[in-house]
């Protein structure tokens, strides 16, 4: 039989690739190659920007109302078969049920948000500044931008970034990951079945030479990027450097500051489900546990004894809480890591790789390290798998200076009783966003995302009330007229006052 082949989709329909470049998709459950996914070369990003750019011009002209319409319609068909991106999300990117389903949900949140366009491109007025001098503003939309998503999220982060650019009056070229690429396509036919004109979304699928071109093309305004730091740093850089306005988020490197106070119940369940969930290929995932004082005594032996009870199969298994990672090699990498801390002078408290997991699938079992310290790599590099460290330190005092001497300030978390700590502890803290009590803080839509230090490039998060301000210009205008009670231009209606 021939590999199935994923096209492009542009102005409105899937096309297929004109390069005769290819690359594989595969089911990390099973370890089988089930497509394969064209990349496009330059000249074909050059076609889907000019599509774009056409599109632009009367989809950022059209009423507001228009608009919000379209992502009314979208949410109710995101609803009505979310099950089917869930299983295809599921299908490529490994992830169990419950997780792609959470995906999807958190997906539909910023489609609910961007709905509410007419009143999120709300300006401001001023009247009478001087005599017969009004000045207000308004926000415009700019043109053709560009978003490069990762693998890990192939349903919600390009829902991130198209719910708010399309709304704004934006048409879009979208580069997901090739190796889970099949969902975006998916999400613009949706589009367009919702009412979305053919161009304003199109999708190109691709490596660097894809993302080069996004990243010099003169007609593309602005990018928004996920990914690693260093491709992040590149990418900002590159983009800037191009005239282009650029937000990257990077990578991360999450805390969870567990005190001696608190409930060590509940901090064990929240430890197993941030650092496992999604087989730890999130960046708001919790990497590493901090515990203050004693509290790492009872900890880690209270998560130890949980994680025989995690059960890892693929996402066609309705009881599997864990599933795959993405591909061989990048399960491979994070595998090394056990052997590495070990020689470094760590704890392998629980080794993932003595999980027998049938079947040839990238699989690897949730592992847990303790008395890692700052110094050693499985503390420095940002692993992405399940893997959870614990570092041991004296007070709330060193647990801070440790968070706040990270390279990444993605996400954190605090555990305690104290309230007054806690208080302290989100001031004082160089995170961009942080849980009390709550190991994910992923921010609801109506808020932004986005973290401090090397985990953002750029000055606005991603989504929420900075995702609008990111895809529009501000624009001030200052008004004078003529008061018709004094003016003694003729008007052409009378003069009552």
């Amino acid at each position: 039989m021939a590999m199935r082949t994923i096209p492009h989709f542009i102005g409105g329909r899937e096309t297929p690739g004109r390069s005769g470049r290819r690359g594989p998709v595969f089911n990390p459950a099973t370890g089988e190659q089930q497509a394969e996914v064209d990349f496009a070369s330059a000249e074909e990003v050059d076609q889907a920007v000019a599509i774009a750019a056409a599109a632009a011009r009367a989809w950022g002209a059209s009423p507001l109302g228009k608009r919000a319409d379209v992502f009314f319609r979208f949410r109710q068909i995101l609803v009505d078969r979310k099950a089917e991106l869930a299983d295809l999300v599921s299908s490529e990117h490994g992830k169990v049920p419950g997780d792609a389903a959470g995906e999807v949900a958190r997906g539909i949140e910023n489609v609910e948000f961007a709905a509410g366009i007419p009143h999120l491109l709300k300006g401001e007025y001023s009247e009478g500044v001087s005599t017969g001098v009004d000045v207000y503003s308004i926000r415009q939309p700019l043109g053709v931008v560009a978003a490069i998503t990762p693998f890990n999220f192939p349903a919600m982060v390009p829902l991130w970034m198209i719910s708010n650019a399309i709304a704004c009056g934006n048409a879009v070229v979208l580069k997901p990951s090739e190796k889970d690429p099949s969902g975006p396509v998916l999400l613009a036919r949706w589009l367009e079945e919702a009412g979305l004109p053919a161009g304003v979304l199109n999708v190109v699928h691709g490596d660097k030479v894809a993302v080069d071109r996004l990243l010099e093309h003169p007609d593309i305004a602005a990018v928004s990027f996920v990914g690693s730091t260093p491709v992040a740093r590149a990418i900002y850089q590159r983009g800037t450097a191009a005239g282009k306005r650029v937000q990257a988020l990077g990578g991360a490197k999450n805390h969870m500051v567990v005190l001696p106070d608190a409930d060590m119940d509940a901090a064990a369940d929240a430890a197993v489900s941030a650092a496992y969930g999604s087989a730890g290929e999130r960046c708001m995932a919790i990497s590493v546990v901090v515990a203050v004082g004693d509290a790492g005594d009872r900890l880690v032996p209270a998560i130890a004894a949980r994680l025989p009870k995690v059960r890892v199969g693929p996402g066609t298994d309705p009881k599997a809480e864990m599933g795959p990672l993405i591909t061989r090699e990048h399960r491979d990498k994070v595998a090394s890591y056990l052997d590495l801390a070990a020689r470094e002078g760590a704890s392998v408290v629980v080794d993932g790789r003595k999980q027998i997991i049938a079947g040839n699938g990238f699989f690897l079992g949730v592992s847990l390290i303790d008395r890692v310290t700052a110094s050693m790599a499985v503390y420095k590099d940002e692993i992405f798998g399940p893997v959870l460290g614990v570092v041991r330190v004296a007070s709330y005092d060193d647990a801070l200076e440790l968070v706040n001497g990270n390279l990444y300030g993605n996400g954190t978390a605090i555990f305690t009783r104290d309230g007054g700590a806690a208080r302290r502890f989100q001031h004082d803290v160089t995170c961009g966003m942080v849980g009390i009590n709550v190991p994910i803080p992923v921010p609801v839509a109506y808020f932004s995302f986005g973290g401090w230090k090397a985990s953002l490039f750029g000055d606005t998060h991603i989504y929420g009330p900075d995702g609008v301000k990111f895809y529009t210009r501000g624009k001030v205008i200052t008004s004078r007229w003529p008061d018709p009670a004094t003016s003694q231009i003729d008007l052409g209606f009378p003069q009552t006052r």
